[in-house]
């Protein structure tokens, strides 16, 4: 278990997998290592939920702070091929947000899900100390279903096709230069257009595109591990080896940069609203026309081959790619915290 973000496989499978809870015919899909989801199954219909952290960051505008919030919350049910229709939300504010500043996030979040057609069903408010930003509460959200609709992240066969939005690191590129664009190595012009990437980390309605366009047999959003890491993990839930072409990778303008500048890897980083995705290769060119329809930018970079009794596998250009033990991004984002505190500690 990683000193930052989550739980490794290891003891996801130890200590979690076998204390459940009570065991209950009505869960068609509990909790699984890879899979961001569970279903229940109610009456004959799929109910798909998922929690989240809510991470409310002000540096980058509540308004647009609040929207990135949601999104991280909703796209974990989203990926299933069904829309998020219910949400349930819970805040732990902490003592310096004002009633202003709440309403702002509130109202925001009241409109995002308005125009996405989810309702907020329940929730809790509240203030306590010793409370920070960004983690500043929790949500379940939901969506209602066929069980046959479900898209999972462990659902790739061989002769799939493997389509990636975005690319790699762009969600933590645009987050570091946005946060702490002045202390990264680079002109002016680099960081401004590594801080346009922030616009690119929504994946709910190109989520829901991709499945309405399919047939889409996998889908994964890239966060921790980043594209490394929702590769292994798609491989190896499904038995499947990924092979992976590095040059059709996508990599949006800026990403590059400012990994070099912070000594990372952008495949490893997080880079939530980027989504991997496993086609039938009858539906690669609907899938690929209606997201470029979004204008969201979309590579073929891969395909999916049986791997016989060893279990899956990632090769790019014929070199195995492993999942990445922790997420560049966690210390990058530390060491440039702990360097404007001391800045402003001067």
């Amino acid at each position: 278990m990683s000193d930052l973000g989550k739980i490794d496989r290891a003891f996801f499978d130890r200590h979690i997998a076998p204390n459940l809870g009570a065991d209950r015919d009505d869960v068609a899909l509990g909790p699984t290592h890879g899979v961001d989801f569970g279903v229940l199954d109610i009456g004959g219909r799929a109910l798909v939920t998922a929690t989240d952290p809510v991470s409310i960051l002000p540096a980058l505008g509540l308004e647009r702070a609040a929207r990135f919030a949601l999104d991280l919350i909703l796209a974990d049910v989203a990926v299933s091929g069904v829309a998020p229709s219910h949400l349930s939300i819970c805040f732990t504010l902490p003592e310096g947000l004002t009633d202003d500043e709440f309403a702002t996030i509130w109202e925001t979040i009241h409109a995002e899900c308005a125009d996405l057609g989810v309702s907020i069903i329940t929730g809790h408010t509240a203030r306590y100390g010793d409370i920070s930003h960004p983690w500043v509460g929790a949500a379940t959200a939901m969506g209602v279903g066929d069980h046959d609709d479900i898209v999972r992240p462990d659902g790739a066969r061989p002769g799939d096709r493997l389509l990636l939005t975005n690319g790699p690191a762009v969600e933590s590129v645009g987050l570091l230069s946005t946060l702490y664009g002045d202390r990264i190595d680079l002109p002016d012009d680099a960081i401004a257009t590594a801080q346009n990437r922030l616009e690119e980390v929504f994946a709910v309605r190109d989520a829901l595109t991709a499945a309405a366009a399919g047939p889409v047999r996998a889908m994964h959003d890239v966060t921790e591990g980043g594209l490394a890491g929702a590769l292994n993990e798609m491989a190896d839930g499904a038995g499947v080896r990924f092979e992976i072409d590095r040059d059709a990778v996508p990599m949006r303008p800026g990403v590059r940069e400012v990994c070099a500048a912070l000594e990372f890897d952008p495949w490893a980083a997080t880079s939530c609203g980027s989504l991997l995705i496993a086609v039938d290769p009858d539906g690669v060119a609907a899938v690929r026309g209606a997201l470029e329809d979004r204008n969201t930018p979309v590579a073929e970079i891969g395909r999916v081959e049986a791997t016989g009794d060893e279990g899956g596998a990632v090769v790019v250009d014929g070199d195995r790619l492993e999942h990445p033990a922790v997420d560049p991004s966690w210390a990058a984002y530390a060491e440039l915290a702990a360097g404007a505190s001391d800045d402003a500690d001067l």
